[in-house]
């Protein structure tokens, strides 16, 4: 009954605007993949909770759009006789409403929530069907969520150059002569996280995704101009940090700038996929021209200097003992009487705490997949959204978790034994695991993109007839977003060339609606690989220490040299983990880590 409520006050709203449709992403005004809790209007209407998706709401009915890491998830979350269920790539949203509205029907949409690039894909395509798009002032949904959470205020933090490697002023000026040569006056930043990168800044204000909330302008000159909750930054002395020539503003004067910039003519550059088109049609509107380009910042972020590198190896050498610790305990923990009186819920709050003991960890990097049996088949599941389940019941567990540490993000997925996993479940781990090495031994010629390299983790498993409906690899930031671009490993991917710095998640699996899920996950960061030929080859260092489960893996999948790579790979956990452990951990992990 709340979800329907809330779709008849929304279509009581956009009566009231003449509009015959209305689109609410999974958005807030910064376009960036982690929104605060005041902006999850997609949750409030649909209760769909996943990190990405749409809905449609027409007059008569309403669907959401989900990629293939929720389409288990939205049946669970979403009442079918209110929404119908489309897959966001297959059933793209705009055709649905081209083939359920009349010619001449009005589409609204928050400008505010949506990239300049869909905006102006999204006119074009609608038009040509006779359809209007339609900017609205004010989000229908805001107007009926009386008890929206209001934006949080967290201090900022101000980091040091001890982990950023570099000062704030030398990013500026090396992206201001960027700037300077392409005659542009302004660059519009709209995500958090180039800003809080470029600034040496994070902050607290989305969960799970250390950064200060805001927008910012960098001009040709290297100064900045940042818009973002003044009380943030009480007491801190950012022009002393950041440089004396970047000031800060509330968010609402941002409105100004760019009426300012756009009466001075402006040559305004901005990335069509990740600025609002609010913003984009403020300037044009105010008479700035327009650049669209690929934000500045993204790349040199990506790619890691040799102090970030560093922080990374030492916050996950912290992350394996960790994990370690919680495996070793789980293990112990099934032999122990009443295992069920555990479930997904207190095996994630265990991993937490034993993260949470080291001095610099802040907080996770993403909400803990802690997921038994079937509920492992949900790539994104989460079991704070139902009840959780328990152990003792199932042959295989699947934990896929992270933490946010002051000095670099981890991101850690092993999928363990917890019962008596059959022949086929060890078929498919080891297939999926070989990919994994498969993908963790390649050298590629400078140039290679991500989208090249993205079967060489699928191939065991199509050769078999078996394959995986999410990505192989994200990009990871240092001490920022776990999801990070512009590098990926997909095959819907990325040609950016894969280099010096980048790290990357390499993460295949298997999943078996309402049976099991599995899948292998370590970091690597891109390095530059020694050859005696003639071309820069480059190949990934490993930065995840924590071993496979060994009780999972059927060697006759296996070559011997993905037998080496494993003993070699757990010989290295061993010395790396093993000082810090003792007592049972330390017997576990002897255990764990024996040559095969």
């Amino acid at each position: 009954m709340l979800h329907a409520q809330r779709l008849a006050n929304v279509r009581d709203d956009m009566r009231q605007q003449q509009l015959d449709a209305f689109i609410v992403p999974h958005d807030d005004e910064h376009l960036g993949e982690y929104i605060p809790p005041y902006a999850e209007r997609l949750a409030w209407l649909t209760g769909f909770t996943g990190s990405a998706g749409a809905a449609l709401v027409l007059a008569g009915k309403a669907a959401v759009f989900v990629d293939g890491r929720y389409t288990v998830q939205v049946r669970h979350q979403c009442d079918s006789a209110l929404f119908d269920y489309r897959h966001l790539i297959e059933q793209p949203m705009l055709d649905y409403v081209l083939s359920e509205l009349d010619e001449g029907a009005r589409v609204g949409f928050d400008p505010r929530l949506h990239s300049r690039g869909w905006f102006d894909a999204a006119k074009k395509k609608l038009a040509a069907g006779g359809l209007e798009l339609v900017p609205v002032e004010h989000n229908p949904i805001d107007r009926h969520w009386h008890d929206q959470p209001e934006p949080d205020i967290q201090p900022a933090l101000l980091l040091s150059q001890d982990y950023s490697g570099q000062h704030s002023e030398a990013k500026r000026n090396r992206i201001a002569e960027q700037l300077v040569a392409n005659h542009i006056d302004a660059q519009l930043l709209t995500q958090a996280e180039p800003i809080n990168w470029l600034l040496n800044i994070r902050g607290r204000d989305i969960p799970c995704l250390p950064v200060v909330l805001g927008f910012a302008l960098l001009h040709s000159d290297g100064s900045v101009q940042l818009f973002a909750e003044p009380a943030k930054f009480e007491d801190l002395d950012l022009a002393g940090h950041s440089g004396f020539n970047v000031t800060l503003a509330p968010m609402h004067e941002l409105e100004n700038a760019l009426h300012k910039l756009g009466q001075q003519g402006a040559r305004v550059q901005l990335d069509p996929t990740t600025a609002n088109a609010w913003s984009s049609l403020v300037l044009e509107q105010a008479g700035a021209e327009l650049v669209f380009a690929d934000d500045p910042c993204m790349l040199p972020k990506a790619c890691k200097n040799p102090v970030e590198v560093q922080g990374t190896r030492a916050a996950h050498l912290r992350d394996g003992v960790a994990v370690c610790r919680f495996l070793a305990w789980l293990d112990r923990r099934l032999t122990q009487p009443h295992p069920e009186q555990e479930d997904e819920g207190t095996l994630a709050d265990r991993l937490h705490a034993l993260r949470a003991e080291h001095p610099e960890f802040v907080e996770p990097s993403f909400s803990t997949i802690s997921a038994l049996g079937p509920n492992a088949a949900m790539c994104h599941y989460h079991h704070g959204n139902g009840t959780p389940r328990k152990l003792g019941q199932d042959a295989i567990y699947l934990v896929d978790s992270g933490g946010q540490y002051l000095d670099g993000t981890t991101d850690i997925t092993r999928t363990v034994a917890v019962g008596e996993p059959d022949g086929d479940i060890a078929k498919l781990f080891t297939l999926v695991l070989r990919g994994h090495i498969d993908l963790a031994c390649a050298r590629f010629p400078a140039g290679t993109g991500g989208l090249q390299l993205d079967a060489l983790a699928r191939m065991p498993l199509w050769q078999q007839g078996y394959n995986f409906d999410h990505g192989t690899g994200h990009g990871v930031g240092h001490f920022l977003s776990v999801h990070e671009g512009p590098q990926r490993i997909s095959p819907k991917g990325s040609t950016v060339p894969l280099t010096t710095g980048m790290i990357v998640s390499n993460e295949p699996g298997y999943y078996r609606e309402n049976a099991f899920g599995i899948r292998c996950e370590n970091l690597e960061v891109v390095q530059p690989a020694s050859t005696d030929g003639d071309i820069p080859v480059f190949e990934f260092e490993n930065l995840t220490w924590v071993p496979f489960d060994r009780r999972l893996i059927d060697t006759t999948w296996l070559e011997a040299r993905h037998i080496d790579w494993l003993n070699d790979y757990h010989a290295g956990v061993w010395e790396k983990i093993s000082p810090q452990l003792a007592g049972e951990d330390l017997t576990w992990l002897e255990q764990a880590t024996r040559p095969l």
